[in-house]
């Protein structure tokens, strides 16, 4: 009886809605649209139809990863269908966190466990739709041909001549990922770059590529906290790409503190990072924030750039550019699920079924959440001003660009 009013109840919605969507039941049964069908869904129990009586984002995404379901059409065609199934959804696109604070959520121990449970899973499956430098951030695109590599080899040196980088400057990247900036650093502005990371993989990787690149005395790796840093022997420049996604709200004061104390004075950081538009720092709604963090990135917290660059002035970091990347990122993600989408069979050998799927899913909803505007991404660069309250930075910008 609540089966067959649940199916009911979906079948008038996809009706009313008119989508290019088909749908398949366990018992063979079909319902089709008026149009030309674009994607497949097939629900593989009755049990499945829990995600299908009041949809959201968040309960659809699940139960694809819990093969509870099958998708079968293109990716950015599902996340679009998906956002129109759910459009009588009162709930907006953002939602409001519980200021309930958690502590445990960004203890050392917490953070390194949820740096491992994304990034150690092999980096053979990363190398499958990556760069060739594996570069996991934003890529930056000139021109409409670019390749991924170009676009992130674009990245790389856009960020090198924001830091203003100068042969035998010390510089930091904290959250190193597989090594691309460090190494790209040393070899092309002659600098002495040190990498952090929390995944056991990444570091392994790093060190071995160092050593292959005969890169040893330029680039070094460490298995170390930001927190863990020490303050001693202070850097010139300091970058963060795609890391400060998972420092937290509350931790972000003792995040660009540490910044701004390991910075020599004139020093300069670079903060790349994706961001909400929602000005209360609301997640993503329809389930999506919950999905993520259960699946993708735990702990993960996105804040709107002006808490970012109201933090860092707390910390008496000093805003000199800031650059927003958008849409470099939905043309980043959307390339990444056309490669993993090329090998997608050599992912289920490397990661098993439900890792391929929570990826899939994943980057293209953040592609779509890129591409509606629902989130974004900032370089911002910032200095630690010397005592005479200067920074020695060019007075234009065309030293980016020549």
């Amino acid at each position: 009886m609540l089966e067959s009013r649940v199916l009911g109840l979906f079948e008038q919605r996809l009706k009313k809605l008119d989508l290019p969507l088909g749908v398949r039941l366990w018992n063979g049964a079909e319902f089709n649209p008026t149009r030309p069908s674009e994607v497949k869904v097939s629900i593989r129990s009755p049990q499945a139809l829990s995600a299908l009586a009041r949809p959201t984002l968040g309960k659809l995404a699940r139960a694809y990863v819990e093969e509870e379901i099958d998708l079968d059409g293109d990716m950015r065609a599902t996340v679009e269908l998906g956002e129109k199934l759910i459009a009588d959804d009162a709930t907006g696109v953002y939602r409001k966190t519980s200021d309930i604070w958690k502590w445990w959520r960004h203890t050392r121990p917490a953070d390194r466990k949820a740096v491992q449970q994304h990034y150690d899973v092999g980096n053979d499956f990363y190398a499958l739709w990556l760069d060739k430098n594996r570069v996991y951030s934003c890529a930056y695109y000139q021109s409409a041909d670019d390749s991924l590599d170009k676009a992130q080899e674009q990245k790389l040196e856009h960020i090198c001549r924001k830091l203003d980088l100068k042969a035998g400057e010390r510089m930091l990247d904290i959250g190193c990922g597989w090594g691309g900036l460090i190494m790209w650093a040393a070899r092309n502005h002659g600098v002495r770059a040190l990498g952090i990371t929390l995944s056991q993989e990444q570091f392994d990787y790093v060190r071995e590529q160092i050593r292959s690149a005969g890169l040893e005395g330029r680039c070094e790796v460490k298995l170390m906290d930001y927190r863990d840093l020490p303050e001693s022997d202070p850097f010139d420049k300091v970058a963060s790409v795609g890391m400060f996604e998972h420092v937290g709200k509350r931790n972000l004061p003792t995040y660009f503190a540490k910044i701004f104390r390991i910075l020599k004075p004139g020093g300069l950081v670079m903060n790349h990072g994706i961001t909400t538009n929602s000005l209360d720092d609301g997640e993503l709604a329809s389930g999506i924030g919950e999905f993520v963090d259960q699946y993708v990135f735990p702990g993960g917290e996105l804040v709107h750039l002006s808490r970012v660059l109201s933090e860092m002035s707390r910390q008496g970091l000093e805003t000199w550019d800031t650059e927003c990347l958008r849409p470099h990122y939905a043309r980043t993600l959307w390339e990444w699920v056309r490669r993993l989408e090329e090998r997608k069979e050599d992912a289920r050998r490397l990661v098993g079924e439900k890792r391929l799927r929570t990826w899939r899913i994943y980057m293209a909803g953040s592609a779509h959440a890129f591409d509606r505007g629902w989130i974004s991404i900032f370089q911002i660069l910032a200095g630690k001003p010397g005592i005479n309250g200067r920074l020695p930075y060019p007075l234009t910008r065309g030293h980016l660009y020549a």
